[in-house]
């Protein structure tokens, strides 16, 4: 194939979050990847420091999830999901709901992080019409947050770039509180940094300016992730969900990154302690091998829509995916195995010494910040002068080129999720070649 053809098949396709043209000038394509490691067109092996997209945290082409999805795509490769539907999408929910903190009865499948977003947001406000009052119908979201790229996602997300372009068509009626996040109070913390819960007191301000009684749910990661990993505070999302219950709000977490072990325990809120009303997961659901995604809601959300006459539609909502046999194969495989191989119990044990790994960074001076919690970490690397952003973006293409790495970076933070069975002597070499570039990169 000549080199002119070689370079127009990657014309057509328009890649997401990612420089483009810039891209086109030195493409870096996976091919392949099993276990800990992707595979690239020219036959080269990279050490995979994302676990995909925060996705894939037992290794990629785990066996029995292939084994799962060759079976069923073989059986059943797609059933109507409207007014009939498949016996694996049962059996999936039923599954998560019972791995889910005792409150959550139902689960309600969409393909995606952004679509359990927008979902959760309709199910919270049609909650709140079942119940007589739908006057509730502001949303309230957080700084910094990052929920997705559909029109919902994007209105509560609080990532000035997602928002920046689309500003005048963003859904009306939607609200902030601060981010969790002060470099001068918070910077270095070793998980969940003591400042900051009286920043969960914004809800309170927002609510005696629209009254609390107009406002229909909240919003938040509680762990911030795409943002650059931004654990909550001591006792934030404790105070928040005081508030939530004082107002009358329901209480949304999206655990699309941290659900399915991210912290060691199947959800945050577990983790936490803290129980929102509604759930939103997608990930680590299907180890990243099917798209897939979940709202997880507790008994008083589904019971408030159950009324009216039987032959009736109860929520006017649902994809044409939703609980795809192939996609509900993969999930029932990838929650057997995180049963059977204990990786909840894994990464909770590997998370002190990937603590400890960040951190060893700390006194480097292009180093503004590092924090982590569970098997979620972030370097914040200090700008370049009039260029934020070049250093980070650097860093991942010379990981990628000469320590055969893939590392994320998110503008000049570095990011991290290992897989939830990482080899700690895996990341240790990981993380020294990552502190050779760092020391040779200008």
């Amino acid at each position: 194939m000549g080199s002119a053809t070689a370079a127009k098949q990657l014309d057509a396709y328009w890649m997401p979050f990612t420089a483009n043209r810039d891209f086109r000038k030195e493409p870096r394509i996976i091919s392949g990847a099993k276990g800990h490691h992707y595979t690239t067109v020219d036959g080269r092996k990279l050490y995979d420091l994302f676990a995909g997209l925060w996705t894939t945290g037992l290794g990629h082409c785990h066996p029995k999830i292939v084994e799962a999805v060759q079976e069923q795509v073989a059986t059943l490769d797609y059933a109507i999901g409207f007014q009939v539907s498949n016996n694996r999408s049962f059996e999936l929910a039923q599954r998560v709901v019972d791995l889910a903190p005792e409150p959550f009865t139902q689960c309600f499948f969409t393909n995606s992080g952004s679509e359990s977003v927008d979902t959760a947001l309709k199910i919270a406000l049609g909650f709140h019409r079942a119940k007589g009052e739908g006057h509730r119908t502001r949303l309230i979201g957080r700084e910094r947050g990052y929920h997705g790229v559909n029109f919902g996602g994007v209105s509560v997300g609080g990532m000035v770039p997602n928002r920046k372009v689309f500003s005048a068509n963003l859904i009306p009626g939607v609200d902030h509180i601060r981010a969790t996040f002060d470099l001068e109070h918070t910077a270095f913390s070793r998980g969940q940094p003591e400042w900051g819960a009286h920043l969960a007191d914004d809800l309170e301000r927002l609510a005696a300016l629209h009254d609390g009684s107009n406002i229909a749910a909240v919003i938040v990661e509680p762990v911030a992730g795409s943002t650059g990993v931004l654990p909550p505070p001591v006792g934030y999302l404790e105070r928040l969900r005081e508030i939530c219950d004082r107002h009358g709000i329901l209480l949304i977490f999206d655990e699309v990154i941290t659900a399915f072990g991210r912290l060691g325990r199947p959800f945050a809120a577990d983790y936490f302690g803290v129980m929102p009303d509604i759930i939103t997961t997608a990930k680590g659901l299907t180890n990243g091998v099917i798209p897939m995604g979940g709202v997880l809601v507790q008994k008083h959300v589904y019971d408030a829509f159950m009324h009216g006459p039987e032959s009736m539609i109860e929520l006017f909502h649902g994809y044409t995916y939703s609980g795809h046999p192939v996609a509900a194969a993969a999930g029932v495989a990838a929650l057997d195995a995180y049963e059977e191989e204990g990786t909840f119990e894994q990464a909770a044990a590997l998370a002190k010494p990937f603590e400890d790994l960040l951190h060893s960074f700390a006194e480097h001076p292009k180093v503004l910040d590092v924090r982590n919690i569970g098997l979620m970490g972030a370097i914040e690397l200090k700008p370049r002068e009039g260029a934020p952003g070049a250093r980070g973006f650097e860093m991942h293409k010379r990981c990628f080129w000469e320590e055969e790495i893939v590392l994320r970076n998110g503008m000049d933070t570095l990011q991290f999720s290992p897989f939830l069975n990482a080899n700690i002597d895996d990341l240790t070499h990981a993380l020294e070649r990552i502190r050779h570039v760092l020391d040779t990169i200008d």
